[in-house]
């Protein structure tokens, strides 16, 4: 397997949200592909909260693109050279006024490596607390949600959690739990 050779590159549109790349690729055995689209995002981040008593920190919010209302993980972008894990602790504080804990990753993903250019970074929070208020931005409304594990739970088993790079590491966590004795309480 060979990578493929860009012959061209061309930016359609750069906007703060949206970047759009036409590259002509021509693949290893020589076919040239003169259309080939690119979305560049930055690093993206999510986090899985659990506070000191065991519930775990959601958001709530609306999302346009399906045009309805979401129970997600805090997620976010991370800055131009922030590290993912002090974008994730940013976010969490300003989504939601919490912070502390211990902190590990859980996992990094791609939405679609077929064409797009960033990660997705999954953290762990454990023990976290509410520090602070939420500072939200200009364009966000959000409402902060606390569930048990089996709210959680129920939600993932009925497909209620859309958005696919929340599910996956969520999923994960499960399974996890699982594998290492940890199981979910009845």
């Amino acid at each position: 397997m060979e990578k493929w050779k860009t012959l061209a590159s061309e930016y359609l549109c750069r906007r703060p949200w949206m970047t759009v790349r036409r590259d002509a690729v021509q693949l290893p055995n020589g076919v040239v592909n003169d259309e080939y689209y690119i979305l560049e995002y930055p690093t993206w981040v999510n986090v899985i909260a659990i506070t000191k008593d065991g519930k775990f920190l959601m958001v709530e919010q609306y999302r346009h693109g399906l045009q309805d209302i979401f129970t997600e993980l805090v997620a976010g972008v991370a800055e131009p050279g922030e590290e993912p894990l002090t974008a994730a602790k940013r976010e969490l504080l300003e989504e939601t006024g919490y912070g502390n804990g211990t902190w590990r990753l859980n996992m990094v993903i791609s939405a679609n490596p077929g064409s797009q250019n960033n990660l997705s970074y999954s953290f762990i929070a454990e023990g976290v607390e509410r520090i602070g208020e939420q500072h939200l931005d200009s364009t966000e409304d959000v409402r902060v949600k606390l569930l048990t594990e089996d709210e959680l739970y129920g939600m993932l088993a009925n497909d209620e959690v859309k958005q696919s790079l929340m599910a996956a590491p969520l999923w994960k966590y499960f399974a996890t739990r699982k594998q290492s004795g940890k199981e979910r309480s009845k």
